[in-house]
């Protein structure tokens, strides 16, 4: 019975009553027409915004949004740029081999830190001492980080923006939505893995985009299985007891994307801060990872053909 953030009873409708998110709805976490169009300058280079969401950590959300952003620029005629808003576990400077870089301030705003020449990356990250230094931040000064990190940045010319956010559906989640409506977001991709009590949180999630109005692009179901590269069976890690990311997108007529399996090799790569996909070609999972790639650009070349057709 949630009223949606867009409405003007969010915050104060009998539905709102003990939601953790009922003062920040109720305050409005929306620009002012000002900032709206400081926002919406600022977003008008970037062509492509795919936000990438978990309904509980530790399912590989990070993981995947390095993989996109590295497999969406391996094309030298792509512009990729890789926003991480996980503000109190910033892993992207890590998994992008970036860790001890810093920001640098110019003319036009932050520069993002290059991992290519075609491929940017900002994080929280950058901009502590250390990486172990722990952010213990209010939901406020989290939501301010974020509006800089999408006024203040100076991607230019962008074909994919990939915003990497924490777990859940909280402050993070609703400013970043809040943020982007003043400019254009083509959907979000939700990542999952098999067993039900991960599935329980990604029908939350689900639900989030559906009272935000946020497109859902799809579901990839990561970890699905394991296959050993010795004697090529096939192992359920973990099981899909209630019939996995497939039954429930069924369920709820959404598209799934696409399975990875679990392969230690992703890991490894992640923590040297090197791309799996060009480590371990042929891999199972790299090619996984190649198919729902190649659907995420479909979807979002379609929504650029229909835009253009409406204008």
């Amino acid at each position: 019975d949630c009223p949606g953030t867009g409405s003007a009873q969010a915050g104060s409708a009998t539905a709102c009553q003990g939601c953790p998110n009922q003062r920040l709805c109720a305050a409005g976490a929306a620009p002012d027409p000002a900032e709206a169009a400081e926002l919406r300058a600022r977003l008008r280079s970037v062509k492509h915004t795919v936000l990438v969401l978990s309904g509980k950590g530790g399912v590989g959300k990070s993981t995947f949004s390095a993989l996109l952003a590295r497999g969406l620029a391996a094309r030298d005629d792509k512009q990729v740029a890789l926003l991480d808003i996980d503000i109190c576990g910033p892993s992207v400077p890590r998994m992008m081999g970036l860790e001890g870089e810093q920001v640098h301030q110019s003319g036009s705003g932050w520069s993002p830190v290059y991992v290519e020449e075609n491929l940017g990356v900002m994080s929280v990250g950058f901009l502590l001492s250390s990486p172990d230094d722990a952010v213990i931040w209010r939901g406020p000064k989290k939501n301010g980080l974020i509006k800089q990190f999408l006024r203040d940045v100076d991607w230019g010319e962008v074909d994919y923006l990939i915003i990497d956010t924490p777990p859940g559906t909280s402050d993070e989640h609703l400013s970043i939505v809040q943020y982007l409506s003043a400019a254009h977001v083509d959907g979000a991709v939700i990542i999952t893995t098999p067993q039900e009590v991960s599935l329980q949180d990604v029908r939350k999630e689900i639900n989030f985009c559906r009272k935000v109005k946020l497109p859902i692009i799809g579901v990839v179901e990561n970890m699905s299985g394991f296959i050993c590269p010795k004697c090529k069976n096939e192992s359920q890690i973990f099981p899909p007891t209630t019939g996995g990311a497939e039954k429930m997108c069924q369920n709820l007529n959404i598209s799934l994307l696409g399975k990875v399996p679990l392969d230690p090799q992703i890991g490894k790569s992640c923590d040297k801060g090197q791309s799996f996909l060009a480590e371990v070609p042929e891999s199972p999972a790299t090619s996984s990872y190649r198919s729902i790639i190649q659907r995420i650009q479909e979807y979002c070349d379609l929504q650029h053909s229909q835009e253009e057709k409406i204008i």
